[in-house]
């Protein structure tokens, strides 16, 4: 009879993660969130997440490198830098759980409502600094949430912008994001050789994982993509509520 040991379901998380990355550019902390924190605890599972997603936007980023649009980032990045510091501090001084399922529900009914609209809603006004601002509260959820990736997703979407330079923007955000919080738990001492070792299990399906999902990426049309990310987006809220 099959069995799912504690080995199977990490190489299963890392690559559904990196899947799941490598199709939308986005989403690897809900994946491997949601099948690790069963099993694992929380100050084992939180750095080995940290550390599966920065290996799979790595990876992705490389591979994709030629093809992305990156003149939107510089805002998203320059407020994403200072909101993780803040959403670690509202994490420690805050009640995070009405945050979460405010978060949660505003994800589930941008993603859901939307996907019924063939012509959802765009937003052209306020440049550089509204970017700035949605990198900002990112970083707060990163913070606060390790879901940074959610907000620059959704002001991607409302700025209708066409899928290379929404990944161009989310993906090396992520990826930075990523860096941060795993030089923040590296001070803490979260490393360990255990989890280190647990990391190594998963690097095989990260590279395999990761190469699925950007072949699928390259298969879909602007259409199908945009409804791909809203359908993480509406499962990234009910992660967050649940």
């Amino acid at each position: 009879m099959w069995e799912f040991t504690p080995e199977l379901l990490v190489i299963l998380g890392a690559f559904l993660a990196a899947f799941v990355v490598g199709a939308a550019g986005f989403g690897d902390a809900l994946v491997a969130a949601g099948l690790w924190l069963h099993f694992l605890p929380p100050v084992e599972a939180a750095p080995l997440i940290v550390m599966t997603g920065l290996c799979i936007h790595a990876i992705a980023l490389w591979r994709l490198w030629g093809h992305l649009d990156f003149t939107h980032l510089a805002p998203f990045l320059g407020l994403g830098v200072l909101g993780v510091p803040l959403g670690t501090w509202a994490l420690a001084h805050l009640a995070a759980e009405p945050f979460k399922l405010a978060v949660g529900g505003f994800l589930i009914a941008y993603g859901g409502g939307l996907l019924v609209f063939r012509n959802p809603p765009r937003i052209g006004a306020g440049g550089r600094t509204l970017d700035a601002v949605a990198g900002g509260i990112g970083g707060v959820l990163g913070g606060l949430a390790g879901m940074s990736g959610a907000v620059p997703a959704v002001w991607c979407g409302l700025r209708g912008w066409p899928r290379d330079r929404a990944r161009g923007v989310s993906q090396p955000y992520i990826l930075v994001m990523h860096a941060l919080s795993l030089a923040a738990m590296a001070y803490a001492g979260l490393l360990t050789p255990r989890v280190t070792a647990t990391f190594v299990w998963a690097v095989p399906a990260i590279v395999i994982g990761t190469s699925a999902g950007i072949a699928l990426y390259r298969r879909l049309d602007e259409s199908l993509f945009r409804r791909l990310v809203l359908v993480v987006l509406t499962a990234a809220g009910a992660t967050l509520i649940v």
